[in-house]
């Protein structure tokens, strides 16, 4: 329920919650869902009850036990703002990144307007970056939940990238993530709609890191756009708190 990760733009992961439901187009392949069930058929007991929400409140201060500093994914295998995630709970989450102050804390959602609804309410340190997911033009509202929030670094992360998104505003935001779908059925990302992506982030100077291209086996397509590869990440990355 928590180590080290594959994820390119982090360390570990940490799931005091697992299991979701599906809310949009970028749902429709989710890595978490398969990952759930394969680890329900080989016996694991966090996942007993498949993909459906659980609440593991033994490892709510997992983080605290890790004394060498980490970036840490939260919830890799669901999301934080789920409406089965009690306020309290994820009060609780919140109270222990900010005793970690060591670690880095990333958190996705793609429940923005829960995001936004308990945001002025929750502990926002300076170890906590804040992103929502932005598939295609239907999900770009999720920005703006995002950016109402105090999060002290806001990121996105467009993957699955389904579609052109257009115009994008960026002020406010930290980061950008973009990756292609990946696994059995994954649908095609177009290049032109992230190099358009990456103009946008060097005009307003965000940092831009390129996951992947995604495909049926993402190890054969990589992770290089235009001969190179792109790591970009927000300034406060080049730091940790060692306290």
């Amino acid at each position: 329920m928590a180590g080290m990760s594959k994820i390119e733009w982090t360390e570990a992961t940490w799931n005091p919650v697992t299991g979701c439901t599906k809310i949009s187009s970028g749902c429709k392949h989710c890595y978490a869902e398969t990952m759930a069930k394969r680890l329900k058929a080989m016996g694991n007991p966090r996942y007993a009850r498949g993909f459906t929400p659980v609440l593991h409140y033994d490892l709510v201060e997992h983080p605290l036990h890790w004394k060498k500093p980490r970036t840490i994914f939260v919830n890799s295998m669901s999301d934080l703002f789920h409406d089965d995630v009690p306020d309290s709970f994820i009060g609780s989450i919140f109270k222990t990144m900010g005793e970690a102050s060591w670690h880095r804390f990333q958190i996705l959602t793609k429940r923005s307007a829960r995001l936004r609804e308990v945001a002025p309410s929750l502990p926002w340190h300076s170890n906590i970056w804040m992103g929502v997911s932005v598939e295609d033009r239907l999900t770009k509202h999720r920005i703006e939940d995002l950016r109402a929030t105090p999060a002290p670094i806001k990121f996105l992360s467009l993957e699955p990238l389904l579609e052109d998104l257009g115009h994008l505003d960026l002020s406010g935001i930290a980061w950008i993530i973009v990756g292609g779908e990946s696994g059995p059925g994954a649908r095609p990302m177009d290049p032109l709609w992230v190099r358009r992506i990456r103009d946008i982030c060097s005009q307003s100077d965000t940092p831009f890191f390129f996951k992947q291209w995604g495909g049926v086996v993402k190890k054969k397509t990589g992770r290089n756009l235009d001969g190179r590869t792109w790591d970009g990440m927000p300034d406060e990355a080049l730091t940790i708190a060692s306290t």
